[in-house]
């Protein structure tokens, strides 16, 4: 059983306050009488998961704001409002993002401060439990600062009377804790996991994290050297790009490095095949489908054009159609709604929004093309080829050499598209290179959306514009 769905009643971590963060009621036990045996901090830790597993279920959700994905639905719901950039009243989505995320820097805080006092007699994990912790810590933090830039840093267990006193920290200190947290964390985590174990974040996937957010933040000389440190894990791209969408085989490969983990039939799965796959009988009859599907998260004309045809990612990540039994191709009719679709998270499942696949939040070539796109900015261009063509082979396609700087800069940002599309990498991306607006103006975004606004439901409990305004062109 994979570690993350483990189940336990953590009835401490149910409720929720009005604030931005889940505050621990006066009337709680104190930390020391919730947490005493290793089983307690194990219990805690699982909690920790599911609040991300939770996040992760909707962040394909974030690139309907990017030009490579659309939603096809005529229901005029918070997708939509993404997708045409109305979304100054889409409080639903970004409320639950915030709530859900603090609630998840919560649960780390809540840890790391009850285990303190624990000896390691005690609780034999104690170091694990606090690299895992700080790890779920940054990952929030780190999803929240690129979403909404300034916001609270809580590094502690807080009451409802201090979080009222917490304005937005600057980014660049949030950065700064995100870093420090993910360099703990690396140091302490084990390179891989056995059995029941398998799942839980490892020394690779807290390097690997760091390198995006050195990547990200522009510190492109730690981004060279900490993901190099990732090739030396032992990591292999997979020989077939397909395999890595085939939910018949374990998603543990050799290209895995962190994925929030789904099961089907104990009410643990993911509703992505649901989600991504075109609302047509004919489709739902094609693959076995029960249920309605979503048609949503659907590649757009200007990501299938930038596929080569014999590129062999192409089928699986910007389908417009497929081959019977009979061997007959069928090509999806556009005039009910979506013209093309991904099959990347396209399986058999047992019923609704009830599917297998696990969210990858970090494989091997993602890790190859960042370390290609730090090396090319740190003048080490020729190096850079190296990692980029890895990904070129794998997919049948022509490698590249010779090229300038500023030619290959653009080249490996179109290799993301094709690699990682449909992996909630592209808005990000387009945000880190600051090339958002030049991809989206044309799609109706405003210069003001370069950030997302903060929820009014935080701005109105909070009601101090000083310490906490809105982003501006929110109000």
């Amino acid at each position: 059983m994979k570690y993350i769905v483990i189940f336990s009643s953590i009835i401490m971590f149910a409720g929720c306050s009005s604030n931005f963060i889940d505050l621990l009621p006066p009337s709680t036990a104190t930390v020391a009488s919730v947490y005493k045996t290793d089983k307690d901090f194990q219990d805690a830790m699982v909690g920790c998961y599911n609040a991300l597993r939770s996040q992760y279920g909707a962040f394909w959700r974030w690139d309907l704001v990017s030009d490579d994905v659309r939603h096809q639905w005529s229901t005029l719901d918070e997708r939509r409002n993404l997708d045409e950039y109305v979304y100054q009243n889409n409080e639903g989505f970004f409320s639950s993002r915030w709530t859900g995320y603090y609630s998840l820097i919560y649960r780390a805080n809540y840890l790391l401060e009850a285990i303190e006092a624990i000896d390691e007699k005690t609780v034999p994990q104690k170091q694990l439990y606090v690299a895992e912790a700080k790890f779920m810590r940054a990952i929030a933090y780190f999803d929240l600062v690129r979403a909404f830039g300034d916001i609270p840093l809580i590094t502690n267990v807080i009451l409802d009377d201090e979080a009222l006193q917490i304005g937005r920290t600057p980014v660049n200190t949030v950065y700064e804790q995100i870093i420090a947290d993910l360099k703990d964390a690396g140091n302490v985590l084990p390179e891989s996991y056995t059995g029941a174990n398998v799942g839980r974040v490892t020394k690779g996937a807290a390097k690997s994290l760091l390198g995006k957010v050195y990547l990200t933040h522009h510190l492109f000389a730690e981004a060279e050297t900490t993901l190099k440190e990732v090739t030396t894990m032992g990591y292999q791209l997979l020989s077939d790009f397909n395999e890595l969408w085939d939910y018949s085989q374990d998603e543990h490969h050799s290209e895995y490095i962190f994925d929030i983990e789904y099961e089907s039939d104990i009410q643990l799965g993911a509703s992505f095949t649901n989600d991504f796959l075109p609302q047509q009988a004919e489709v739902a009859q094609m693959y076995g489908i029960p249920g309605a599907a979503g048609n949503s998260n659907t590649p757009s004309d200007a990501l299938f054009e930038i596929f080569e045809d014999h590129d062999l990612r192409k089928d699986i990540t910007v389908s417009r159609g497929w081959t019977d039994a009979d061997g007959v191709y069928h090509e999806i009719n556009s005039a009910q709604g979506a013209r093309t679709y991904t099959k990347k998270y396209l399986t058999a499942i047992p019923r609704s929004n009830d599917g297998p696949c696990n969210w990858k939040v970090i494989r091997y070539a993602d890790v190859l093309l960042m370390l290609a796109e730090a090396l090319n900015e740190n003048n080490k261009t020729s190096e850079a080829f190296t990692y980029l063509n890895m990904i070129r082979e794998r997919a049948g396609v022509s490698v590249f050499s010779n090229l300038s700087k500023d030619e290959l800069r653009e080249v490996i940002y179109d290799e993301r598209r094709r690699e990682l599309s449909h992996e909630g990498h592209r808005i990000w991306d387009l945000f880190r290179t600051g090339r958002v607006l030049q991809a989206c103006e044309p799609l109706g975004m405003q210069p003001h959306m370069v950030l997302f606004p903060i929820p009014l439901s935080q701005i109105q409990v909070m009601n101090n514009p000083k310490i906490f305004p809105q982003n501006p062109g929110w109000d």
